[in-house]
């Protein structure tokens, strides 16, 4: 007892004490109220811990004091009474009570409560239990970094978390997309023995394949063998997903083989497995594959309308129309509905195809049909009406859109940009970029790249750089594409300098000279005469394993050997007969 507390008080306090604590259990809080009168409700809870009283008796005291006076108890007796409710193994009590600490908790940073849980008694187990339900109430009052430093202070404590907090913060961390973040985790879960299970692994594993490292992904997935867990069907799908969306070169190869050793490993292949290779060999323009796979999902699968609007706008985009078509006759025949996805990959068909009457009719089908149109609907018809110089059904359809209530987005405005931008109208262009704005919408770097694109066409390179510059400052990170416009455009105007200065940038900014940089770099310099610094840029590109494509035979036959030139590339295994 503090000495600050008077003796008498502290004897009434004693014989009051069976009387408080009744009206606590039986919740007579008025009675409570009245009893206590001008008494330091602070010294009433201490006089509670110290007479031993029941936990669960101290929470309901502690919180009805906290609410009803506004009382702002000590961090002390906060960590006092978390000890004694997990002494009492009163778990649900504790992630209440924290997660009500977590969201109202303004004052007290982890270091804090870190040092007074320690203070408050060597307690490892019980401390353990409540810092593994610290974690979990930060995630889940979205305080996920606060979650993150304190599972890092409880490795630095030594106390043992779960999977019950670890797992809900490695799925808060991927959904942030602070991949690192969920590495050092998963690792630090290894190190300290923290027992994984399968929901951990296949956290982390999509984690990683969101953003592309997936020869990370595959470790993990032996280091979930290695602990004797097997993959099931969703940790297999993520990787396949995985391959199929950031695989790169050979990327459907691997999904394939992933697919065969899910196979062999007797695990069943379902629907979402299906559907992902399909959309993903449909992505990659290899329809026929998609058509086989989809073949093999009707041996013991039945496809949904996710598989055949998949296959339907692979289909569409490869030109295969009649097939497309088929496939939602086929549809029909099974019952399956088609939704606004089956008709927007149709009109987008029909668009590719220049069948601007056949896609309108499907558009009015939509209308009829009962099913709302929606931005992308409208934005495949803009654009191929401006494509198609229909200006006169691309602003009535503009106009409908409105009047429907759906909002255009950015890449609606992009359509009327790249339409006016191909006129050579950049008045117009400005002005749909204007609306755009005062619509709150921001430019994205399409946007950005049609608008350079245009000043380069134009001879105003230098306005270009300023607007690729004004692309940092909005957080937008250029492409190939962008950087690859503008040193085309200073290479038309013949400034060879500001279009390798261009290139210097791009590196800085870690991506690689393509072979489009090396196409639109050795034809600047071969017009302007410098036939040998584009040769050696062509030995360049040739060193580093980039494999010249038709237009670079074009330009080195058109730019060099017409003109009596005859490129050196000893070394390289191209015989200069094929240029």
């Amino acid at each position: 007892m503090n000495a600050k507390y008077s003796c008498p008080l502290r004897i009434w306090q004693l014989k009051s004490l069976p009387i408080i604590s009744e009206l606590i259990a039986k919740q007579h809080w008025s009675e409570l109220k009245t009893h206590l009168k001008d008494s330091n409700f602070i010294a009433v809870l201490h006089q509670l811990f110290d007479a031993g009283a029941d936990p669960v008796l101290i929470l309901r005291y502690f919180s009805w004091s906290q609410k009803n006076f506004n009382v702002t108890h000590p961090l002390e007796l906060t960590c006092r009474l978390l000890h004694s409710l997990a002494n009492a193994k009163k778990y649900s009590k504790i992630r209440a009570f924290l997660d009500g600490f977590v969201r109202n908790n303004e004052k007290h940073s982890n270091s804090s409560i870190f040092h007074m849980l320690s203070m408050c008694g060597n307690q490892f187990c019980a401390n353990s239990v409540i810092i593994d339900m610290l974690v979990l109430a930060y995630v889940k009052n979205m305080k996920t970094r606060l979650g993150f430093e304190a599972f890092q202070r409880a490795g630095d404590y030594g106390f043992k978390l779960s999977v019950l907090s670890c797992n809900p913060l490695l799925s808060a961390l991927v959904k942030e997309n602070e991949i690192g973040y969920v590495e050092y985790v998963y690792k630090e879960m290894v190190r300290r023995r923290i027992e994984a299970d399968l929901f951990t692994f296949s956290i982390v594993i999509n984690g990683l394949c969101k953003v592309g490292k997936l020869n990370k992904a595959r470790d993990v997935t032996n280091d979930m063998k290695a602990w004797g867990i097997s993959p099931n069907v969703v940790t297999y799908n993520t990787l396949i997903d995985g391959y199929c969306k950031k695989g790169g070169l050979g990327k459907m190869h691997k999904a394939d083989a992933i697919l065969k050793e899910m196979v062999a490993n007797n695990v069943h292949p379902n629907e979402i497995t299906f559907n992902i290779l399909i959309d993903g060999f449909c992505k990659d323009e290899n329809v026929a594959s998609a058509v086989k796979v989809f073949e093999e999902m009707k041996q013991g699968l039945k496809p949904n309308v996710i598989t055949y609007n998949s296959l339907i706008n692979g289909l569409c985009c490869n030109g295969k129309l009649d097939e497309a078509c088929g496939l939602q006759d086929e549809m029909l025949g099974l019952g399956l509905k088609p939704n606004i996805v089956t008709y927007n990959a149709l009109i987008n068909g029909f668009c590719k195809k220049k069948m601007m009457k056949e896609a309108k009719e499907l558009f009015d089908d939509i209308m009829n049909g009962g099913l709302v149109p929606n931005a992308i609907t409208y934005n495949t018809l803009i654009d191929a009406y401006c494509k198609h110089g229909m200006m006169e059904e691309a602003y009535a359809l503009h106009n409908s859109m409105l009047e429907r209530r759906v909002s255009p987005n950015t890449s609606t405005f992009n359509c009327w940009i790249a339409c006016f931008c191909r006129q050579g109208n950049m008045e117009l262009a400005r002005k749909f970029l204007h609306e755009m704005e005062v619509r709150g919408l921001k430019a994205d770097p399409i946007t950005c790249n049609l608008l350079i694109d245009a000043l380069c066409k134009e001879g105003e390179s230098r306005k270009a750089e300023r607007l690729l510059n004004e692309m940092f400052k909005k957080g937008l990170s250029p492409s190939h594409v962008t950087y690859n416009t503008l040193m085309d455009g200073y290479c038309r105007e013949g400034n060879l300098k500001a279009a390798l200065n261009v290139r210097l940038q791009m590196e800085k900014e870690g991506k690689r000279a393509n072979i489009v940089t090396y196409n639109v770099l050795i034809k600047g310099h071969c017009m302007k005469g410098k036939l040998k610094v584009a040769n050696e840029l062509l030995n360049e590109m040739l060193e580093k394993g980039l494999v010249p494509n038709r237009t670079t035979y074009e330009i080195v036959k058109e730019e060099m050997m017409e003109k009596g030139f005859l490129p050196d590339i000893e070394g390289h295994l191209y015989n200069i007969s094929s240029f």
